[in-house]
């Protein structure tokens, strides 16, 4: 099969990023779809597993963990899935990646595709749409409940990458919460209105004034999925005594100054998608549950794709530009590749 990966390390600078190559076809173990990949997303993990994991001695790493295809075969302990189905998942951080003609993925990992969207446009949610409904439900444990709203607010931060994109539609949908998103540029504060935010300020200016020029003197919530410890101090300072503050970048620990949540009883957690997979954890189907649902609600209209970049076909001097891409921070929405090149 055709892959792309690499064999050692290199700086996005280096034309040997990453490489095309010729594998092997992979096999299904006995919890496995081997699934022919259709169309793939792009994330900050792809390049922050670039950076810091090499393979052995003569093997390749193969990176992505978005992905949409059609089932070619099933393990035999696989239950639930039949050859030509087309599926999407966001896979498992410690499994060769999806960017290949062929893939191999524990089955309870993933959910049918919506009917809705073609293979790039429904490439654009598995990974963000876990990350945002496991940081909303699983974690913050904000009550599915559209209907009942006690002005309660959400803040997010970091609102129109392809996570708080994902978010706010799932927050407008499911939640009565009021919603404001941070975003600084024209486009990224159209584009988070657009998703679902009620109103959007500049994380660029002081956070407090806006807020409260909103009539927002305080919020209950925060998702801080960006610079958390660029703005952790205001943060504190917003949330409202024992409110809650979820994040999912790397902050610089220096910056992230636990005992401030003391006074307040504030509550901090992390969401990382791949924990469930990392560990094995019991409920490890939920990920394939939450997909299902999410591709209930594309097709039923109320959620909508984030692509916002289709870059080609899946080779490896798209994806090597498609890194470049993410690592500008400059993205709306997200980023996908689509198809193999004739061989």
């Amino acid at each position: 099969m055709r892959a792309i990966g690499y064999q050692a390390a290199a700086s996005l600078e280096d034309p040997l990023y990453l490489q095309d190559l010729e594998l092997p076809d992979p096999c299904p173990s006995d919890l496995d779809l081997l699934v022919a990949i259709e169309a793939v997303g792009v994330n900050p993990v792809d390049g922050k597993v670039r950076a810091r994991e090499h393979p052995e001695r003569g093997g390749w790493r193969i990176l992505g963990w978005d992905a949409v295809g059609r089932i070619e075969a099933v393990g035999p302990g696989v239950e639930g899935f039949r050859p030509g189905e087309r599926v999407w998942y966001a896979g498992a951080l410690q499994r060769q990646g999806c960017n290949a003609e062929l893939h191999c993925v524990d089955h309870r990992l993933v959910a049918r595709a919506p009917e809705r969207l073609g293979p790039a446009e429904a490439a654009a949610l598995p990974l963000t749409s876990i990350t945002a409904w496991e940081l909303l439900f699983d974690r913050l444990r904000i009550p599915q409940d559209p209907q009942t709203s006690r002005g309660e607010c959400l803040l997010v931060v970091g609102a129109a990458g392809g996570v708080g994109s994902m978010l706010l539609q799932l927050a407008r949908a499911l939640t009565g919460l009021t919603l404001v998103g941070t975003a600084s540029r024209p486009e990224s504060r159209a584009w988070a209105l657009r998703m679902g935010a009620h109103h959007v300020v500049d994380h660029h200016q002081p956070l407090r004034p806006q807020l409260e020029a909103l009539g927002i003197p305080a919020v209950q919530w925060v998702a801080s999925l960006t610079h958390t410890d660029r703005h952790f101090e205001a943060l504190v300072d917003l949330l409202a005594p024992q409110g809650a503050l979820a994040l999912i970048d790397d902050p610089d620990p220096a910056a992230i100054n636990v005992l401030a949540l003391k006074s307040k009883s504030l509550a901090l957690h992390w969401e990382l998608m791949f924990t469930r997979s990392l560990y094995g954890t019991p409920d490890l189907a939920a990920q394939g549950r939450l997909l299902q649902r999410a591709a209930d609600l594309v097709d039923r209209g109320v959620l909508v794709s984030t692509l916002q970049e289709h870059r080609g076909a899946i080779t490896a001097a798209h994806l090597h530009q498609a890194h470049r891409r993410i690592a500008s921070h400059g993205m709306v929405g997200k980023l996908v590749l689509e198809g193999f090149d004739p061989p």
